[in-house]
């Protein structure tokens, strides 16, 4: 059952969809009640530039979204035995050195401009935590770039990219990049469910980032494109600002490994990078 603010009705009668304005508990609760389990991914895109507007739009769909169904559960008689709540892995330090599992370093860094990126994860979390919800075990997912082949994942995006030629590193290239494939996602989300022992932060990403330079000489190379331009910093600022967006997104060194997921035995069927892309590359529609 999705909860969603542009119900529509489906042929599937597995599924159904059901009106909610992730601002209020609504009639949509009594769907909640009894439910197993509960996953929230609700969050306005960080795609766009980080205006006023924008920045409260950010947080506020993140925060009202968590609060309304931490609220909604509170009140359930019968509530869900998990809620798995969606967070970021850019909430860790920007850095080249060691990778973070989840005790890893939270902060901003005027490096690369992302304290807002980091105070909105923060308060993000912060809301699942302190949700009045003792029955229910609670996780926040600090979800990497998955690349999958919907729209909004920068999969197709890098694809085009290196496909016109524009596929060279990106700044000077030493940043790294923590990624998971759509279907390693899924199932580390099962996996989650399924082990009662795990809550509190988990990684979702794959256990082997790489820098950026080495995610596009992957591209290029599986592409069959053997060159591609690179994008020094001046213009990726221009880039971002022409396609309303934040060259934080690009140049953050996010370094993360899946802790957790490690720990508790979770098998990726895609541990590295090149095997993931060849797998997307010969399914893409």
């Amino acid at each position: 059952m999705v909860l969603t603010r542009s119900p529509r009705h489906s042929p599937d009668e597995r599924s159904r969809e059901v009106f909610w304005d992730a601002q209020t508990v609504g009639a949509w609760q009594s769907e909640v009640a009894g439910a197993d389990v509960v996953i929230n991914l609700t969050g306005r895109t960080v795609n766009c530039r980080y205006n006023a507007r924008n920045r409260r739009e950010i947080l506020e769909s993140r925060i009202r979204s968590t609060t309304t169904l931490g609220e909604a559960i509170a009140r359930c008689p019968n509530p869900p035995k998990v809620w798995l709540n969606a967070s970021t892995a850019t909430i860790y330090r920007h850095t080249f050195g060691p990778a973070w599992n989840e005790s890893g370093v939270i902060a901003g860094t005027a490096a690369v401009n992302d304290e807002f990126s980091v105070e909105v994860a923060q308060a993000w979390e912060k809301a699942l935590d302190e949700a009045p919800t003792s029955h229910t075990r609670k996780v926040a997912l600090r979800t990497a770039m998955v690349l999958g082949h919907g729209g909004n994942s920068v999969f197709p995006t890098l694809r085009r990219l290196v496909r016109g030629g524009m596929g060279g590193r990106m700044g000077d290239g030493r940043q790294f990049v923590s990624w998971i494939h759509q279907l390693d996602f899924c199932r580390a989300i099962e996996f989650v469910i399924a082990h009662e022992d795990l809550a509190g932060a988990i990684n979702l990403c794959a256990p082997a980032p790489l820098t950026n330079d080495e995610m596009m000489t992957a591209f290029r190379r599986l592409c069959g494109i053997p060159v591609g331009l690179p994008a020094m910093r001046w213009m990726l600022e221009i880039g971002a600002f022409i396609l309303r967006t934040e060259t934080e997104l690009i140049l953050k060194s996010r370094r993360v490994i899946p802790g957790c997921l490690l720990k508790s035995g979770f098998q990726f069927q895609f541990p590295q990078f090149e095997n993931a892309l060849r797998d997307l590359l010969a399914t893409q529609p």
